[in-house]
């Protein structure tokens, strides 16, 4: 039952707390799966952070559902969901006509135009910490040569998020197949240097 109690209450924190759509979100939930109850590592999230981009639909309903289900199984997964969307739906529907009577007031632009600096940072901070992650597990080199190729993805070619993903894993899952096939001697390869940074990190 207390993880069934967690779930519920860092489901809702996040639910409550998140403001402008799932990209919003995701750094308040890591803070509550990987900081504050540990129910996984940064590079689990890393890899469901990844997955749930591919996968369509809302990100932080997919990640809930991932941690309910990590927990507890199917009966977890729609725990963590309901958790995180029940909440916000009754506020949504109980302050409908508030927001829309007070939507052109200069004082609630105002809370909104506060509120945006505030994501921006922690996307930022989140982003800063997963690329360490990524300097160390990969080389200097190959991570940035990956940051590179998916800013070109993104920005230039804009190709959808989801895509972008997907052929980064499926790049990885040959390189994995390949290293494996080789007896693990590819020497200086960045999965090498991937499992290195994992110790790493353990230590």
């Amino acid at each position: 039952m207390a993880a069934y109690k967690e779930l519920v209450i860092g489901m809702v924190r996040t639910g409550i707390l998140g403001y402008g759509g799932g990209p919003s979100v995701i750094p308040l939930i890591r803070y509550e799966a990987v900081t504050r109850y540990k129910w996984i590592d940064d590079e689990e999230f890393g890899e469901i952070l990844a997955i749930a981009n591919a996968l369509p639909g809302p990100i932080a309903t997919k990640m809930a559902a991932y941690l309910g289900y990590r927990l507890r199984g199917w009966l977890g997964a729609a725990v963590g969901v309901f958790a995180h969307i029940l909440p916000t739906s009754l506020a949504v529907v109980g302050l409908l006509g508030v927001l829309y009577s007070l939507q052109n007031s200069i004082y609630i632009q105002g809370m909104i135009a506060g509120v945006r600096p505030v994501i921006v940072v922690m996307l930022g901070m989140m982003a800063y910490e997963f690329a360490l992650k990524a300097w160390k597990g990969l080389g200097k080199g190959f991570a940035a040569a990956c940051g590179l190729i998916a800013f070109l993805l993104l920005s230039v070619v804009e190709l959808h998020a989801g895509i972008v993903v997907a052929l980064f894993l499926a790049y990885g899952a040959f390189h994995l197949k390949w290293f494996k096939s080789s007896g693990g001697q590819a020497k200086g390869t960045g999965v090498q240097r991937s499992q290195e940074g994992r110790k790493e990190v353990a230590q």
